[in-house]
């Protein structure tokens, strides 16, 4: 017989055990006088000579931890009566079943964009909430003068005047391109933060999804054609997309991307302000000066970027009118996903 099966074969019956009555049963099997230790111990005279002290010893050995096996799970058993005779608790009542949680809607749309751009070459990565004035605002060829850098605009911090919550994703890609050198294509999901007044289609905490892709002859038309792919995931390929000519400090050109409305297909509805389009995301080509702030040779490398909202992606995909819904945590929403 071999003694690693029959360790073995105690601790699965012990963890079987749930009376002191089934505890006895093991006990008696293992170390009554036709138990399997009595087998053992009574095959060691036919062994040859120089393995029986061996043997014993290991016999021995087992003996001594089945004893302590056996006595754990009686104090435990014990403890458990004690429990429920106290508690009066009945055990053979059903159980109660907890239920199971599932994936929240922006995170689930955070996944889904993530995805997509990974199939396309894109890695996916992030970076701290907590950023310097640099990375987030100087950077990005973002002015002293510019209004975003009020305080009445940004969330900075109380008691150091140069590290502010972020107000976009974008300053990943600073990070991003100081530590790599081309050919680099990133996605960056994350929240960001901007003292916005709360309503349905703002608040001061939200999420965002930046994307850059910088390497020798990246054209406009590149761009366009990632985000086609993006957009036609997403919503659908029977979707139309436009480009609208936008001022972006970090991007030039800068363009505004809206697609056909998904409720009304372009006809014109009150989603889509009887307009036909709605808008999903900023993009455009990365400016000069934001290479020369991460050392990138202008004259070499370009590059483009793009940034969205994934709430209003989600509120889009998912025809949701109020993005506080989101945050609320109202099970009666939320299980809808």
């Amino acid at each position: 017989m071999d003694i690693k099966l029959i360790q073995a074969q105690i601790e699965t019956d012990l963890a079987a055990v749930a009376c002191v009555t089934a505890l006895e049963e093991v006990r008696v099997k293992f170390l009554g006088r036709k138990g399997l230790l009595a087998q053992l111990t009574g095959s060691i005279p036919a062994l040859p000579f120089e393995q029986r002290g061996v043997m014993g010893k290991e016999v021995n050995l087992l003996k001594n931890k089945l004893l302590s096996l056996i006595s754990e799970k009686e104090n435990t058993l014990k403890s458990t009566d004690a429990i429920v005779k106290k508690d009066n608790l009945d055990l053979g009542m059903p159980g109660i079943v907890q239920e199971l949680g599932s994936i929240h809607p922006i995170t689930q749309v955070i996944n889904e964009i993530c995805t997509i751009f990974n199939c396309l070459g894109f890695s996916t990565v992030e970076g701290p909430e907590i950023e310097t004035e640099y990375n987030n605002f100087t950077g990005l060829n973002i002015p002293a003068e510019h209004p975003s850098r009020d305080a009445f605009d940004t969330f900075y911090l109380k008691d150091y005047s140069k590290l502010l919550l972020r107000s976009h994703t974008s300053p990943v890609q600073v990070r991003q391109m100081k530590k790599h050198k081309p050919p680099l294509a990133i996605v960056v999901p994350g929240r960001v933060y901007r003292p916005d007044a709360v309503d349905a289609s703002h608040l001061f905490m939200f999420h965002q999804i930046e994307g850059i892709m910088v390497d020798e002859n990246i054209r406009f038309s590149d761009l366009k054609g990632v985000l086609e792919f993006f957009a036609k995931s997403v919503f659908g390929e029977e979707i139309k997309m436009r480009f609208r000519p936008h001022f972006f400090p970090f991007t030039e050109p800068s363009v505004e991307v809206d697609i056909s409305c998904i409720m009304c297909k372009g006809k014109g509805c009150s989603v889509c302000g009887r307009k036909g389009w709605l808008e999903i995301l900023g993009a455009g080509m990365i400016h000069p000066n934001v290479f020369k702030h991460v050392g990138y040779d202008i004259k070499k490398y370009t590059g483009f970027a793009f940034g969205m909202g994934v709430e209003r992606i989600a509120m889009l995909k998912h025809g949701i009118n109020d993005i506080r819904l989101f945050f609320e945590n109202d099970l009666r929403f939320l299980k809808q996903f």
